[in-house]
Formats: structure tokens, C-alpha cells, sequence
């Protein structure tokens, strides 16, 4: 017979490290490819925007000279007509916000994007916060879902309003998600659980919200206040 039983659990153990060692590994290899192709789509969006960019710019002189020539000619209806049509091109360009965090430029900007043709209203106030000690993956998955969830609730609003905040504050970095609620989410559903009849308002993502947060020891908070839902998330710097 190979071995006693302390030598057999000895090696069952051994196993179980080696395995957990190999899922770790695994995780973080995963994060980091997740975190290149965010940069890469990232990268392509400041492309795409420089692009658009130079070409309204172009567009703008010939646009200028056609202006021009209405009003020259007397022609103010159509010069009006003109320049309105102008502005709707204008409001339609996609802006880039930028962070000097190169996830949170990606996951901000396609958020407001979605809000943007959604008609919802943001305020973002981004400040200094690092996060440096959680992973990619992670962030996304705290931040991205928080987002997601305010956008989901918004959507049978009548005023679509959502307040985005990210800073630091007593040696936590803060994520601080809101959006404007007609009626309380709390005394409906005081443990936020998803059901068939609330799962588009705030039951998705709040477990792996509050899970992942905890994991790194830190702090959720949900609550209601002058007519906004909120979530705070605080991650020990």
C-alpha cells in the first residue's frame, strides 16, 4: 500500500493548495486580458472620436460658407433652418470624458453614452481615487453594475436623473451611484432581493456588489434620501 494516512492527507492537501493556487492564477491572467481589451476599445473610441472630430471641423467651413451665402441673399429662413439642422449634428457627436483612469474612462464614457440616447439625466463628479488594490475585473463588475442598475430603475421615471461620484475619503476610495425614484425602493424591498416584479430595479448585480466590496473589506450603503436612491461603496485604500 503507497503511503500511510497522514501521507495521504498530506498530499490531498497539497492538491487542494496547488489548486487553488492554479484558480488564482487563472483569475488574475483573466483580469489582466479583460483589462487590455478594455484599454484596446478604449484606445479605439479616442480614435474614432478624433476621427469624427477633424471631419466636423472640415465640414464646418463648407457649412460656414453656405451660411453665408442665405444670409447674403436675404435668404434668413433657410439660414435658420440651416444652422438648427447644424446643432442637431453637433448635439448628436459622442464627448469623451477623461479620468486619468484608463478603465473608468471606458466604463464612464459607454454609460453616459447609454444615458445620452436614453434622455437620462447625469451629473458626474469624478475626483481622486485610485483603486488600487482591487482588480480590474472587479471594478467593472462593482462599478458597471451600480451604473447599470441606477439606468434600469430610471427607465420608468418620469424624471430620469442619475448622479455619479467617485473620490476619496478617510482612507477609502468611494463610488457613489444615484438616481431619482418616485416612491421608496426600501419599504418595497428593504433587502434590495431580486424578483420577477423588481428585477429591473436594483435586484440585479446588488450581491455581487456587496460580495465583491466585502472581499476586499469594505463597506456597502443603501439608502434613500431627498428623493434619490444611492449606493455607496467604500474600498479601504
Amino acid at each position: 500500500m503507497f503511503g500511510n494516512k497522514k501521507e495521504i492527507e498530506e498530499l490531498n492537501q497539497k492538491i487542494l493548495e496547488l489548486e487553488a493556487q492554479n484558480k488564482d492564477l487563472k483569475y488574475e491572467l483573466d483580469s489582466y486580458k479583460w483589462q487590455m481589451e478594455e484599454i484596446n476599445k478604449q484606445e479605439e473610441e479616442i480614435r474614432q472620436l478624433h476621427q469624427n472630430t477633424r471631419k466636423l471641423k472640415h465640414d464646418m467651413r463648407n457649412h460656414l460658407m453656405v451660411m453665408t451665402s442665405y444670409i447674403n441673399s436675404g435668404d434668413y429662413e433657410n439660414a435658420r433652418n440651416y444652422i438648427s439642422e447644424i446643432l442637431d449634428k453637433l448635439n448628436a457627436v459622442r464627448s469623451y470624458v477623461e479620468t486619468g483612469n484608463p478603465l473608468l474612462n471606458h466604463i464612464l464614457n459607454d454609460k453616459l453614452e447609454v444615458c445620452r440616447q436614453e434622455g437620462i439625466d447625469v451629473k458626474a463628479d469624478i475626483g481622486k481615487a485610485s483603486f488600487e488594490k482591487m482588480k480590474g475585473i472587479d471594478f467593472s463588475a462593482v462599478f458597471s453594475n451600480a451604473v447599470d442598475n441606477a439606468i434600469e430603475a430610471s427607465r420608468t421615471e418620469a424624471r430620469k436623473e442619475i448622479g455619479i461620484s467617485v473620490y476619496e475619503k478617510k482612507g477609502y476610495d468611494v463610488i457613489s451611484v444615484k438616481n431619482r425614484i418616485s416612491k421608496s425602493v426600501l419599504d418595497e424591498n428593504p433587502e434590495l432581493k431580486s424578483t420577477k416584479a423588481d428585477s429591473e430595479k436594483h435586484g440585479f448585480g446588488v450581491n455581487q456588489i456587496k460580495e465583491i466590496v466585502e472581499s476586499y473589506s469594505g463597506m456597502t450603503d443603501f439608502y434613500e434620501e431627498d428623493g434619490f436612491f444611492i449606493v455607496n461603496m467604500f474600498i479601504p485604500k
